[in-house]
């Protein structure tokens, strides 16, 4: 070890796209300090380096404007002046899917890598918290650190290793996955910006830099210390170099450099000869007294979330799924990668912290719906045309013989696991196209007439299934052909609903709707259904007066009562943070009198509708403005709210399926009031003294009490999936559509809590930044699916129904024709009720198929892996998250057993050709 102090002076700027202001604002000041830098690279060759954040969109952005500075750019970068990547943006990890996150990383690399150098630094400057994978991401990124600002609480006591998972006696530290692997850690333990605007002035340098020393070395474990030279949009300090001679003068027995990270983590590992504290899985600032975690950025703008779900299932669960199979399926299909590389461009732009947390002024927040919008339409324009080739490709003539009027359609479940489930598919009985001539008005008769009568839904196998046909009379369509003019037509449009049976995963099943003389009928419902009660075979449903339920699970013989009620409160917090005001007793839906009634009893599927007639108060009083102005720190504030209210009319709906293990829940309101928050609760009545939750990669184990230093009276927490309560005897799993604020309540009952919405007002943070559309005033649709089961989630089933319920199923109508894909057909099958699957999609380069899975629990698991197709030796590889080609898996006769560890993330290959 090297006696003599190093101190590192890192320049960089940390750049938040858009927060405060609006993008275009921030962007127009982006541009000028890179303006600001390529001068001072030029003109200074002692401003060795610049770390430029982490995130290869600055790139972009900037050339956008300035293309004529690319050369500039390129030539900085290439020889290390400019340090880039490893991600695309700096993403917040817990509102942001798995494949998301992967999709960051490989976005970072892949363009980083034009410039022909990767920074390969794990950096979390800002993240609000760290995921507990984070270890294993990198280490399969080949980075073996991470330097972040979040979740771990320093001690400062340097003769000594902290005691906690989440306590660190050093800014340095090992932090360690839930699967063992570990990288060395770096805490910013005096923030990013402990070297920013250094004087060049003798007597403010001399002042400046003994408490910067001090502060430092508090926390250090070597002699290498760690200053930030910037900040949150900080401009470039042009006069550095200036700055570096003046302290070397001052303090001749410190090495100060103008240094990088690459440098300063060699020289932190040469340096060190103690032993560090591990930190182990999640860091979520455990440790601390709660008030400052942000994790309220979960339920700020729900809205914004529930867009997010829907365009990352979009793209990963459905998109890259079905354009792989119709890679090989059919020849003429290209696998678009430019398009998915510009959807999760496009989808990734809305992911940095201040933007998908909700905690921004409203412009940003506006833009940001546009974004989704855009990526979701091109995701959809993928899986169109995927769907369409593929069901070309499938053999219908199963169909043949119901005639030539038979209707075949395919359905697709693009999950990793064999489904069952409620769908509902739109069929063009007949058509009439513009260019056959016919007047209008005589096409619109015609249609109108066709006779829909006399047909019955069939499986591939001809076997009678029921349904509910939904008579949609005329309507408008067209055809955009490859090598044609748009194609218009007037047809006759039905809906039907009905139940698919076990359609494989990452597969499909065809069905046809076709006319029989005498129809066959479909097997006896298996639900029954009252205007209080739903059953079937696994679980029996019954609302109470008030409009509450419990749910049987008849397989356990274990009962949950007092199920959907809902909760009110008042928030004097902001965007970040949730705040009750002092002393106010929530209210409830407990007692309130529901109007309840049967809206829906098919031989599939059966639902209650519940209403509740409520009124909450309107807002926050007067003196809630007062304090907003005067920017009183939230924790500290006083107001209550006012005895004025407005109407809260709840419209819920549970529905149970024919084969149903979980009751689907769906709610929606227009809210008229401000200053609050609605929360659905649901008692598990669980002796249990922890939780587990679904996170990036990993079901993680949560306490359901917080450390000993919580003072904050919420306990709120982020999910992706699921949450999940469980006992020996029996448990619970909540799954969700894009509400990622939950709380397991310490009321004696473990109650799961899921926030639907929080109404505030204001930005917070470090200015007054009034936000009057985060009050999310309007129309809002929520839904969720309770499901109970024996107490393991994993191998019950229970956490694989809450995956799939994140994905929509698909269809298509296609044609009565011959195909070289089975009528039921997968391109895969794999085995192991420990793991989950993440994705299906095709490299980029290479061509190659690649799977990803991972292990749900910290044991031992096994995946079992068949292909359905060609069999070549030595076909499938062992890959990694940044999808390079490695260990090959021998197997045979297609198949491929391979040992996963504990929580490991696994990714498989297939090679190109091999399917």
């Amino acid at each position: 070890m090297n006696d003599k102090r190093t101190a590192h002076i890192i320049s960089h700027t940390h750049w938040d796209r858009e927060w405060y202001l609006p993008y275009e604002k921030h962007h127009v000041l982006l541009v000028e300090l890179l303006d600001t830098l390529l001068d001072t690279l030029d003109r200074d060759p002692a401003f060795r380096s610049f770390y430029l954040d982490g995130q290869t969109i600055i790139i972009d952005d900037y050339l956008q404007v300035r293309p004529e500075n690319r050369e500039r750019l390129e030539g900085y970068i290439r020889n290390g002046r400019i340090a880039i990547g490893p991600w695309y943006i700096l993403q917040d990890a817990f509102l942001t899917s798995s494949e998301a996150n992967v999709r960051n990383l490989q976005i970072g690399h892949q363009d980083a890598a034009r410039y022909g150098v990767i920074a390969k630094v794990g950096y979390f400057p800002d993240t609000f918290g760290n995921i507990g994978q984070a270890p294993q991401m990198m280490r399969q990124a080949g980075i073996d650190n991470a330097v972040f600002g979040r979740g771990v609480k320093p001690t400062g006591f340097n003769n000594t290793v902290g005691d906690s998972d989440y306590e660190s006696s050093f800014s340095e530290l090992i932090w360690e996955g839930p699967d063992g692997s570990r990288v060395l850690g770096i805490l910013f333990a005096n923030w990013y910006c402990n070297g920013m605007e250094i004087p060049t002035e003798p007597a403010a340098a001399q002042a400046y830099w003994e408490s910067k020393l001090a502060d430092a070395q508090k926390y250090a474990a070597t002699s290498q210390l760690l200053f930030m030279n910037g900040c949150d949009h900080q401009p470039i300090q042009q006069d550095l170099s200036s700055a570096m001679e003046t302290v070397r003068s001052l303090f001749p027995d410190i090495d100060f450099v103008h240094s990088s990270f690459e440098e300063y983590l060699s020289a932190v590992r040469s340096n060190m000869d103690r032993e560090l504290s591990v930190v182990k899985g999640e860091l979520r600032s455990q440790r601390t007294d709660g008030w400052s975690t942000l994790v309220n950025t979960a339920s700020a703008r729900v809205y914004l979330k529930q867009l997010n779900q829907r365009g990352q299932a979009a793209l990963e669960k459905i998109a890259e799924p079905l354009a792989a199979m119709a890679h090989f399926s059919k020849d003429a299909y290209s696998y678009p990668h430019h398009l998915f590389t510009y959807a999760w461009k496009t989808l990734m732009q809305n992911h940095p912290h201040d933007s998908i947390c909700g905690c921004s002024v409203d412009e940003v927040h506006r833009e940001m719906v546009t974004r989704f919008d855009k990526s979701y339409h091109v995701a959809e324009t993928i899986i169109e045309k995927a769907k369409i080739a593929i069901a070309g490709e499938v053999n219908t003539t199963v169909f043949q013989s119901f005639g030539e009027r038979a209707l075949p359609f395919i359905v697709w479940n693009t999950t990793g696991w064999e489904r069952s489930g409620t769908v509902s598919v739109e069929l063009d009985v007949e058509r009439i196209y513009y260019r056959e001539g016919i007047p209008l008005e005589e096409m619109n008769s015609r249609m109108k007439t066709v006779d829909i009568s006399g047909r019955t839904l069939v499986d591939h196998e001809g076997a009678p299934v029921a349904c509910m046909i939904e008579d949609l009379g005329l309507q408008f369509g067209y055809d955009l052909p490859d090598d044609k003019f748009r194609q218009p037509y007037m047809c006759r449009r039905v809906r039907l609903t009905f139940e698919a049976i076990r359609v494989p995963a990452l597969g499909h099943a065809a069905y046809g709707w076709v006319q029989q003389a005498k129809a066959s009928q479909p097997a006896a419902s298996l639900i029954s259904a009252t205007n209080r009660a739903l059953e079937n075979f696994n679980v029996r449903v019954e609302v109470s007066d008030d409009g509450s339920f419990s749910i049987l699970d008849k397989r356990s013989g274990r009962q949950y009562r007092g199920l959907g009620v809902y909760e009110n409160t008042g928030d004097i917090g902001n965007e970040y943070m949730y705040k009750q005001p002092d002393g106010e007793d929530a209210l409830t839906t407990e007692g309130l009198p529901a109007e309840i009634r049967l809206i829906e009893h098919t031989a599939y599927r059966a639902a209650i509708e519940i209403v509740h007639q409520w009124s909450v108060p309107a807002s926050a009083d007067e003196s809630f403005e007062t304090e907003k102005q005067e920017a009183v720190y939230f924790p500290d504030r006083k107001a209550q709210r006012t005895k004025e209210t407005v109407p809260l009319t709840i419209r819920t709906a549970i529905a149970l399926e024919a084969n149903g293990e979980g009751v689907e829940w769906q709610a929606s309101f227009n809210n008229q009031a401000k200053d609050h928050r609605v929360r659905v609760l649901f008692p598990t009545d669980l002796d249990a003294a922890f939780h587990r939750v679904d996170s990036v990669f990993e079901v993680a184990a949560r306490d359901n009490e917080p450390a000993a230093e919580w003072t904050n009276p919420s306990n709120a927490q982020h999910q992706q999936a699921f949450v999940d309560v469980s006992a020996p005897d029996g448990g619970m799993t909540v799954a969700n559509r894009g509400l990622h604020e939950y709380e397991v309540l310490r009321d004696g009952r473990n109650t799961i809590a899921i926030t639907l919405l929080r109404a505030i007002s204001e930005l917070g943070d470090w200015g007054v930044f009034p936000t009057p559309e985060a009050q999310c005033e309007g129309d809002h649709e929520f839904q969720l699916r309770i499901i109970p089961h024996d107490g393991d989630g994993a191998k019950s089933g229970a956490y694989r129904e809450a995956y799939q319920f994140q994905t929509p199923w698909t269809t298509c109508q296609t044609a009565i024709h011959e195909g070289t894909l089975p009528s039921r057909h997968a391109l895969i099958a794999w085995e192991g009720a420990e793991l989950a699957f993440s994705s299906m999609k095709l490299h980029g380069e290479t061509g190659d198929m690649m799977l990803r899975w991972f292990n749900m629990q910290p044991a031992q698991a096994e995946l079992s892996l068949k292909l359905n197709g060609k069999r070549e030796a030595e076909a499938a590889y062992k890959s990694d998250l940044l999808e390079r080609r490695a260990e090959a898996l021998v197997g045979e006769k297609g198949g491929f057993i391979l040992p996963v560890g504990p929580c490991e993330i696994v990714t498989v290959g297939i090679k190109s050709g091999t399917i």
